[in-house]
């Protein structure tokens, strides 16, 4: 069974590393430094709150598609990212990382079954968003080795 943020040694094992990480800690691959990878991270997670909306894009292959690429292959490092969560300058390392805390905290405390927001590429239930947000921190926090 995939890994749910739901699930609590998922979340803890994340918030373990999140909270291992310096200001100085060193890319694997990509351009986005420690402090920008969070930011990039808090806004995918703003994004499945309903915190921030997000510009609707028409996927380039049809949505199960899109969902099954995303869910079940491994993502290749340096991919592209939409422009809504790409980071442009430096932020606080110590306010984003407290941030992603406080944002992972109130993921996990909403129901899987409750209505959540669309992703830019469209509807996602609970469960998909929880899978989605577990890969993706787990992906950006082996880039930067934790």
């Amino acid at each position: 069974m995939p890994a749910l943020l739901h699930d609590t040694a998922v979340h803890e094992s994340i918030r373990a590393r999140i909270q291992s990480l310096t200001p100085n800690a060193q890319r694997k691959w990509g351009k986005m430094t420690v402090d920008q990878m969070l930011w990039h991270c808090n806004q995918v997670l703003k994004t499945a709150l309903g915190d921030i909306g997000v510009t609707p894009k028409r996927p380039p292959l049809p949505l199960p598609v899109v969902k099954f690429m995303l869910f079940n292959l491994p993502w290749p490092h340096g991919a592209p990212t939409a422009p809504e969560y790409r980071p442009v300058d430096r932020l606080a390392f110590a306010d984003e990382r407290q941030r992603c805390l406080e944002l992972i905290d109130r993921f996990i405390g909403r129901g899987l079954d409750e209505s959540w927001s669309p992703a830019m590429f469209g509807p996602m239930t609970g469960r998909e968003w929880s899978r989605l947000q577990a890969k993706h921190l787990d992906h950006h926090l082996k880039q930067f080795s934790a």
